[in-house]
C-alpha cells in the first residue's frame, strides 16, 4: 500500500511540474521582434538635448495625441497683431 502510495505521489507531482512548465513556456516566451522592429504598444520619440539621458522608448498610454496649432492648420490665414494698452 505504501508503494502504490508512493507512485500516485510520484505521478501527481511529476503532472504538477509538467503543467507548470507549460504554463511557464506561454507566458515567458522569447520576444519575435528585433531592436528598431515596430511594435504595436510602444512609441519612440526623438528627445531634445535637455532629455537626452531619458529613454526614448515609452509605453503607448503614456503618450498623448497631438494637436495641430492654429497656425498649422490655417497657414494660409493672416496672423492678427495683438495690442497692448
Amino acid at each position: 500500500m505504501w508503494k502504490r502510495a508512493c507512485d500516485t505521489a510520484d505521478r501527481c507531482i511529476a503532472e504538477a511540474k509538467e503543467y507548470n512548465n507549460q504554463r511557464w513556456d506561454k507566458t515567458h516566451m522569447e520576444p519575435d521582434f528585433k531592436e528598431g522592429d515596430q511594435v504595436e504598444n510602444a512609441v519612440e520619440v526623438k528627445l531634445t538635448e535637455e532629455f537626452s539621458r531619458k529613454h526614448p522608448v515609452f509605453p503607448v498610454s503614456l503618450v498623448k495625441p497631438y494637436f495641430q496649432t492654429e497656425e498649422d492648420k490655417f497657414s494660409s490665414r493672416k496672423r492678427t497683431p495683438h495690442y497692448q494698452k
